[in-house]
C-alpha cells in the first residue's frame, strides 16, 4: 500500500466483538502482511502522531568554511 494515497473506511459495515476476540484479529491480520508493508504502516503511524510531514520538515543546515592554518 502506497502512503500517498488516502486511506478508505467501509462505513457500512459494522461488527461488535470481546477485546480478546478484537486482540487476535489484530495479531491475525499484522501476521498477514509482510515485514515491508508493516514497516510501512508503523512509519505512517509515527507521522501521524508526531505530526512529521517528511515533504516539508528539513534538517537546517550550518555551513561552516575551513579553519585557518595557524591558529
Amino acid at each position: 500500500m502506497k502512503t500517498d494515497q488516502p486511506i478508505r473506511v467501509d462505513r457500512s459495515v459494522l461488527t461488535t466483538s470481546t477485546l480478546q476476540q478484537a486482540d487476535a484479529d489484530d495479531r491475525a491480520y499484522w501476521r498477514s502482511k509482510t515485514p515491508i508493508e508493516r514497516l510501512e504502516a508503523l512509519e505512517r503511524m509515527r507521522q501521524v502522531v508526531y505530526q512529521y510531514d517528511p515533504v516539508t520538515t528539513r534538517l537546517q543546515r550550518i555551513l561552516t568554511g575551513p579553519e585557518p592554518l595557524g591558529s
